[in-house]
């Protein structure tokens, strides 16, 4: 009898442990899929088969050290201890994010379900999102940067989806305290736009959606590179203006920014595209003058309705062949209900979208039927 029981016993545990691998084996397949990048340098992705490990390495400008993720899908035990790394259960179910640039995201992955709460909501823009935000569904969490960690606590979210411009965590690390992961997104760090478009992959693995990350991803890689291809029809490279004034100074975009591979993907001419500055060039309004008073367009004018207003933020303007040939666009006009702006929502997820739109403005000829989809000429 002794015999049987040892091997009933045996014969159990071994049933018991086949359920178990295999309950984990379907857990890591269903929430672990494999992911490739292409562009993006700000972020890697591992997989070890039990779990993923995410570095965002470029989370905000001289960063000193690199951050740590480990994804592991829910019924599966944390795979190691670690004081670096932030663990993450997947897939998430309920998410809180900090920057209107997640919410495309979320909705590409059909996730903004998911969303409960965002931080000034009115910066919202997307229709589809818009609606969830009027009949409550996702809560207002404060204004700017003052995130409301009582009602985060509150609304006990899987995961909070933040990112800092200078590295100032305060808020987040009290969110970490109390149990709740915090993620940190850097794509606003990216020099190339499908590098900020690629960080779709990043914020997909934390909700099992790996796969259909990859196929939006690829659609908009391919629409920007068949955009790029037709740019290069044209025999005509106009040149560029951009940026403005703030106070005293003129900043412009860095010859390695993101804005500058659009313009020189696009075909024209950037009169600052030899800078090596990935950021914003500080100039006097005289020099940007000298260099730029005959540049066939002016590409990027700041937040204003008409040239008239443009004018008034500076009597001088006028002094540009842009502006007296009403050359002058803005990317500031499109805006959703609550006066939220597109273009800093949708277009780091949409890159095919802003490179057709300054094709369409420097080369109209090569986009007969295409209508600007961000940028406006100012009347």
């Amino acid at each position: 009898m002794r015999i049987l029981f040892i091997l009933f016993t045996l014969v159990m545990c071994s049933t018991s442990c086949k359920n178990v691998n295999e309950e984990t084996n379907r857990l890591t397949v269903m929430y672990l899929a494999p992911q490739s990048i292409e562009y993006a340098k700000g972020f890697t992705i591992i997989n070890h088969g039990t779990h993923k490990e995410i570095k965002v390495t470029t989370p905000w400008p001289d960063t000193k050290e690199e951050l740590i993720y480990i994804l592991h899908p829910k019924g599966t035990k944390q795979p190691f201890k670690s004081e670096k790394a932030v663990f993450v259960e997947v897939p998430v179910e309920r998410v809180v994010v900090t920057s209107t640039t997640d919410v495309p995201i979320l909705e590409y992955l059909n996730l903004e379900q998911k969303l409960v709460g965002f931080p000034h909501t009115d910066y919202i823009s997307s229709e589809k999102t818009r609606a969830l935000v009027d009949k409550g569904a996702i809560k207002e969490l404060g204004r700017e940067f003052n995130l409301n960690t009582e009602i985060v606590l509150e609304l006990s979210p899987d995961m909070v989806l933040g990112f800092s411009a200078n590295g100032e965590t305060k808020a987040y690390d009290l969110i970490q305290k109390t149990g709740i992961p915090v993620v940190i997104n850097g794509s606003w760090m990216e020099e190339h736009p499908l590098g900020r478009a690629e960080w779709i992959k990043f914020v997909a693995a934390f909700f099992g959606k790996e796969n259909i990350a990859e196929d939006v991803f690829q659609q908009i890689k391919t629409e920007y590179s068949n955009a790029v291809a037709i740019a290069q029809n044209s025999t005509e490279r106009p040149t560029v203006l951009s940026g403005n004034m703030f106070k005293d100074i003129w900043h412009v975009p860095g010859g390695n920014s993101y804005v500058a591979k659009f313009l020189t993907d696009a075909k024209t001419h950037y009169l600052w595209q030899n800078n090596q500055k990935t950021g914003s060039i500080a100039l006097s309004f005289e020099s940007v003058l000298e260099k730029a008073q005959h540049a066939a367009l002016w590409i990027g004018s700041g937040n204003v309705n008409s040239l008239t207003e443009l004018q008034e933020q500076n009597h001088q303007y006028p002094l540009f062949d842009a502006f007296k040939n009403k050359a002058v666009y803005s990317s500031t006009l499109k805006t959703g209900a609550k006066g939220g702006l597109m273009y800093y929502e949708l277009g780091p997820m949409r890159p095919d979208l802003i490179l057709k739109d300054i094709i369409k403005i420097a080369h109209p000829e090569l986009l007969p039927d295409y209508k600007l989809y961000f940028f406006k000429k100012l009347d």
